[in-house]
């Protein structure tokens, strides 16, 4: 059962993840558009300067669950490179469940209100001519949250398999 656990979060993981990489191609194209209008014909445009900060936010967010999967998120590993892979597998479990959960779920109640407010008033850009949908943006916050407390969990589950196989593996030498 938690093989399917996992298998489910980190496919849902890695579809998004995929998914929203395309969205870097679109920051880097309308980056290319917002300059050529810019320099080459004196136009600016608030929204689609904001539309680059959305699609990053959108990258960052959306893709962290993605990341951590990969195991290609930041990590300070001056000891961890070294270590076996059930030392490994002890690290992962003991800082899924002291660190990454913790916060995140923090993280994921402490941002339930702030988005609330958002979406009550319909938030919109400060800046005449922005983007109205600052409360969609805004909602990227307890999304990240989820889909890293959801692949969190998997790759808990995932390093308890690699403990509890390494234990039976020694067991019946």
């Amino acid at each position: 059962m938690f093989n399917k656990l996992v298998s489910l979060a980190e496919a849902v993981s890695h579809y998004t993840g995929r998914c929203v990489a395309w969205f870097t191609l679109a920051m880097m194209l309308l980056t290319c558009l917002i300059v050529l209008l810019r320099y080459g014909f004196g136009l600016g445009s608030t929204a689609l300067q904001e539309s680059v900060l959305y699609l990053h936010a959108m990258v960052f967010m959306l893709g962290a669950a993605y990341t951590f999967k990969d195991d290609e998120h930041v990590r300070v590993d001056v000891f961890y490179r070294d270590f076996s892979v059930t030392k490994k597998a002890w690290v992962n479990i003991i800082g899924g469940l002291f660190f990454l959960l913790p916060v995140t779920l923090y993280t994921a109640y402490l941002s339930l209100d702030y988005v609330s407010a958002s979406w009550r008033v319909m938030e919109t850009s400060a800046e005449p001519g922005g983007l109205p949908f600052v409360y969609l943006l805004k909602t990227l916050i307890p999304i990240m949250m989820v889909s890293l407390i959801l692949q969190g969990t998997a790759d808990i589950l995932k390093n308890i398999g690699v403990v509890t196989a390494a234990r039976n593996t020694k067991g019946q030498n």
